[in-house]
């Protein structure tokens, strides 16, 4: 019965020892960062106003994308016509 008596305060003392051979460094200490201010809303008149910029914004989109296809439509009709003569 002695012997895990023996056993059980080199084990304590061989813990002691390697608990005090470690280094503890200071935690590091946490920045805060402040997030970037919201920009402010900017609010319609009303949501006709917003629906009527929409509608503009889109049909000036559909309008490029038109003639965007007739230009590649063109240049692409040209190129045959090239490769024929």
């Amino acid at each position: 019965m002695a012997n895990w008596k023996t056993d059980l305060a080199a084990f304590v003392e061989e813990t002691t020892a390697f608990a005090k051979s470690l280094r503890v460094e200071p935690p590091m200490t946490h920045t805060i960062i402040e997030p970037d201010p919201i920009p402010a809303v900017k609010w319609m008149d009303s949501e006709r106003e917003e629906i009527r910029q929409r509608v503009a914004k889109f049909r000036a989109h559909q309008q490029r994308l038109i003639k965007d296809r007739k230009d590649y439509a063109a240049s692409e009709w040209e190129r045959m016509l090239a490769s024929r003569r």
